[in-house]
């Protein structure tokens, strides 16, 4: 079970720190990723991180302003999100990824609005 927090309202150049509790499965053998879906648009990848948080990748629109790690003894992956935009407004998802014969996994997602 994936479950994300710490969504909500912030005005443009707000910051937010999304987490991502996982039970259920041995949390640090697997990569874990965010995606976002924003209203009408598909869902699409954010950034994403080795199971041992040696490496980061992150998409073009959020390079430099967005930061994911974990912590592998809590079972949890966050994402930092600095210098917010209004097209940053997207339901916000974590993914196991599929790996080891398990299928990926979804969180139900948590809401982020960037408005003023």
């Amino acid at each position: 079970q994936l479950v994300e927090s710490g969504g909500g309202l912030v005005q443009p150049g707000g910051s937010l720190t999304l987490s991502c509790a996982a039970s259920g499965f041995t949390f640090s053998m697997y990569p874990m990723s965010w995606y976002r879906q924003a209203p009408g648009k598909e869902r699409e990848l954010v950034a994403a991180i080795a199971n041992a948080g040696q490496v980061a990748n992150y998409a073009d629109s959020v390079q430099g302003r967005f930061t994911i790690s974990r912590d592998n003894a809590r079972n949890t992956v966050y994402l930092r999100m600095n210098s917010l935009k209004p097209e940053d407004t997207a339901v916000y998802y974590c993914k196991r990824t599929a790996r080891y014969g398990n299928p990926e996994l979804w969180g139900q997602g948590t809401l982020v609005t960037v408005s003023s």
